[in-house]
């Protein structure tokens, strides 16, 4: 059976090109792909392609276009043996982190990539970025896809989604993954880190959740806040969850008025995940007092997640969730390999 494989480009850098007549850069028309890129034709599996239209810039990325990828893939899930999507960096580990909390029982790579520079430049890194995301999305053994689960892959490294951050806004090294290790690295060979991929464990077919729920808030502890500050996010009309962004692992100001303001969320319900500003390591709120403080609370540990996945889980969770205790319950467990536990 002939494997085919389905690129979805969303928009972001990779998808453009230089118009000689203007001299300005274009969208990239994926509908001739393989004239534009002919070494596509030397796969021994078929591509084909879905653009967004109009691109949608990764700024203006948000949870109804999660929502619409995670429906294309559903849809299409059955006639392709995997799926590249081209995003622009922004936001893409935000997108990665959505989509796999929004893909269940899936058995079939999702990878994510785009560029620094556009695909139409001579030192484009989009080229071989696109090509090697596809030869791994395509790669099987015993029919049987080696990664099956929502990845970024940029320059010659592949991690999990939601484990991934950018740093570098313009080394073609964008991205890191400090608590988890590369899912496989490239170079002559792509080398796979088994042990690491997640391989579904869950019965029955697959399928897409298709509610997120945006009522969240995103607090930067930073010294010298304000209560005001703090009070206005904590109090902002709708709100139901916020991710506190803490210091070092977990710990923030024992201000009466801090901890007041805290505790007066909680009591009304809000709910209040804990996670670190450091790009590596976990929130253990049990190591100094002031983290101690902060669990007495009734504050969440997020223990090693990514702020990006963080937001996004909760926006899932939110949405799907019956009970505010079902939502806690479910930030503390690692539903797709969020979380170290």
């Amino acid at each position: 059976m002939e494997r085919k494989l389905l690129i979805i480009y969303t928009g972001g850098t990779i998808g453009m090109v230089n118009n000689p007549d203007t001299n300005s850069l274009v969208p990239f028309d994926f509908d001739n792909i393989y004239h534009r890129v002919p070494e596509l034709q030397k796969f021994d599996f078929t591509v084909r392609s879905i653009s967004f239209e109009p691109p949608v810039d990764s700024s203006m990325m948000n949870p109804e276009i999660w929502v619409k990828l995670a429906t294309l893939i559903e849809d299409n899930y059955e006639k392709y043996e995997g799926f590249v999507i081209l995003h622009g960096t922004d936001t893409m580990a935000y997108t990665a982190s959505a989509l796999s909390y929004l893909l269940h029982n899936l058995n079939k790579p999702v990878i994510l990539t785009g560029s620094q520079l556009p695909m139409g430049t001579v030192r484009t890194d989009g080229k071989e970025n696109m090509l090697t995301a596809l030869e791994i999305a395509a790669a099987q053994k015993n029919d049987r896809a080696l990664v099956p689960e929502v990845c970024i892959y940029f320059q010659d490294k592949l991690f999990r989604g939601n484990r991934t951050t950018k740093y570098n806004a313009e080394h073609f090294h964008p991205f890191r993954s400090d608590n988890y290790p590369a899912l496989a690295e490239v170079g002559i060979h792509i080398k796979y880190n088994y042990p690491y991929i997640r391989y579904a464990t869950e019965e029955g077919h697959f399928y897409a959740s298709k509610k997120m729920d945006t009522a969240i808030a995103l607090i930067k502890i930073f010294p010298g806040i304000t209560p005001w500050v703090l009070n206005g996010l904590l109090q902002a009309e709708g709100i139901k969850a916020v991710v506190l962004e803490t210091y070092g692992s977990g710990n923030a100001p024992t201000h009466k008025w801090f901890l007041d303001a805290l505790k007066n969320a909680a009591r009304k319900g809000l709910i209040i995940v804990n996670v670190t500003q450091c790009l590596a390591g976990s929130v253990e709120m049990w190591r100094y007092e002031t983290g101690v403080h902060l669990s007495g609370l009734g504050v969440i540990s997020g223990h090693d997640i990514t702020t990006e996945a963080a937001v996004t889980k909760l926006m899932y969770l939110l949405a799907n969730c019956d009970t505010t205790d079902d939502v806690r319950q479910k930030m503390s467990k690692s539903l797709k390999g969020e979380i170290t536990l």
